[in-house]
């Protein structure tokens, strides 16, 4: 029973989560569950993932996981996509170093082959590749956004390359040409390693061998852009 004149103060509501969490917040837990993700997949696979544990690892509930994927599958092509928007801005901020072309293409190609050949993104392509028989639409997806935006960013690096270099006025550097010179480049510079990484080589013995791969690949990559023009 209430006293006269006296008034009812409403309660404080107990500390905790929610409704939906500030923007900042939301963004650190999408960046703790698809870190966690990325290690569960790396040591357990797909198929051996358990949102369970992944959930568990980000500190994170199976509800706040589910209201941003709608499967494993689906949390297993955004950590892959992430990993591949990661190497891309990385990439973007890299301003090739050397005096000549050949040089500055040379360190390029080295800077993205040593991120790579890394073995924690070797380790994940080798998962995406093992699902791509039973998830064939997730691998095409993965593969294709990779492609598209490694070939951005390799483009913007050969644009810049070129710059200062008489190669500027080559037909291969114009920018309608940028797209195919960008393929021919990593097909001949960076996939040979990257192949053979996927296969089981060791990553310590690639890594010595990817300066003078680059080297080699690089000369024969301008020489092929002069005469034919990567037509």
């Amino acid at each position: 029973m209430r006293l006269p004149g006296k008034k009812r103060h409403p309660q404080k509501r107990p500390a905790g989560r929610s409704g939906r969490p500030p923007r900042e917040l939301a963004g650190e837990v999408d960046a703790r569950i698809l870190e966690a993700a990325r290690h569960v997949f790396l040591e357990q696979g797909l198929a051996g993932a358990s949102i369970d544990e992944i959930a568990a690892r980000a500190r994170a509930g199976k509800p706040s996981i589910y209201a941003r994927f709608a499967s494993k599958e689906a949390l297993f092509g955004a950590v892959v996509l992430n990993n591949v928007a990661v190497a891309i801005e990385r990439f973007g901020s890299i301003a090739p170093s050397g005096a000549t072309i050949d040089e500055r293409l040379a360190d390029a190609g080295a800077r993205i082959l040593r991120w790579i050949l890394s073995s924690q993104t070797i380790d994940l392509m080798r998962v995406a590749i093992s699902e791509a028989r039973r998830l064939p639409d997730l691998a095409s997806d993965v593969h294709r956004m990779a492609r598209q935006r490694g070939e951005e960013a390799v483009g913007r690096l050969l644009t810049e390359a070129a710059q200062s270099d008489p190669l500027r006025v080559v037909p291969a550097f114009a920018p309608e040409r940028q797209a195919t010179t960008a393929r021919f480049f990593i097909d001949s510079v960076v996939f040979p390693l990257i192949v053979r990484g996927l296969f089981g080589e060791r990553l310590e013995a690639l890594d010595a061998e990817i300066n003078p791969h680059v080297a080699r690949t690089v000369s024969f990559f301008l020489a092929a852009c002069q005469h034919s023009g990567a037509d």
